[in-house]
């Protein structure tokens, strides 16, 4: 029996513990830019070293699903542009339209590489995505958990560069003032557009189709557009 050397057992422990950390983030579902708990706390949680903990944390950063700050801690998400102030200052600049076009040019990129890299956790992610996009009680809710599906489609390309590029339109995009009302309560109705667009653009991704994926990413986008100008065009 051939025994493992001290370098493999090394690398195994750490391999190990940052998927145990990996599902950590999964199963809890921290929202984008949540602070995790402290280090010693996360150790002591998820039954690793610190030493082991620190090379995960490393990893995650590494694939930004997360980012860290001196002195602040550990953050869900990829590492934000430096201040608030930037965000309002492109946002202030920023018209829906502009967003919109933006956003056409990145996500149906990233659900191309989803198809080809997502995990079996990704899609699993997506799935809790959009049955909690079908349930939602209102529009404010709603948004929230749109906002969250897109970003799970945007992780499962598992592409840091993009997924950075991903989550700065993303501030921008949540910081913009749009002229919809937020109150109106969100009609619980199965053909509601985006439903059946978010359900496309799954199977695809879990059919391991990147055209497909691509389109469908694209043509639900363009929907979302065109309704956002007709809702500007009825004020």
């Amino acid at each position: 029996m051939i025994n493992e050397s001290e370098d493999q057992k090394s690398l195994r422990g750490a391999s190990d513990a940052t998927e145990t950390l990996r599902n950590f983030l999964s199963e809890n579902r921290f929202e984008l830019n949540s602070r995790l708990p402290a280090e010693r706390a996360l150790s002591t949680e998820l039954g690793i070293s610190r030493t082991l903990l620190r090379k995960a944390l490393a990893d995650l950063e590494a694939e930004g699903q997360i980012w860290r700050h001196v002195g602040r801690g550990t953050f869900v998400g990829s590492r934000p542009i430096e201040t608030a102030s930037d965000v309002a200052y492109v946002s202030s600049r920023t018209s829906p339209r502009e967003l919109m076009e933006a956003r056409m040019l990145i996500e149906p990129g990233l659900v191309r590489l989803a198809a080809i890299h997502a995990t079996e956790a990704d899609i699993r992610d997506i799935e809790h995505c959009i049955h909690k996009t079908k349930t939602a009680p209102d529009w404010r809710i709603y948004e929230t958990w749109d906002n969250n599906l897109h970003r799970a489609f945007a992780l499962a390309a598992h592409n840091t560069p993009l997924m950075s590029l991903f989550d700065t339109l993303n501030m921008v995009r949540r910081s913009v003032v749009w002229t919809r009302n937020r109150r109106v309560p969100l009609a619980r109705k199965m053909d509601h557009h985006s439903f059946g667009e978010h359900d496309i653009i799954l199977d695809f991704v879990a059919k391991r189709d990147p055209v497909g994926a691509e389109n469908a990413m694209r043509g639900h986008l363009e929907t979302v557009a065109n309704k956002l100008i007709e809702s500007m065009e009825t004020r």
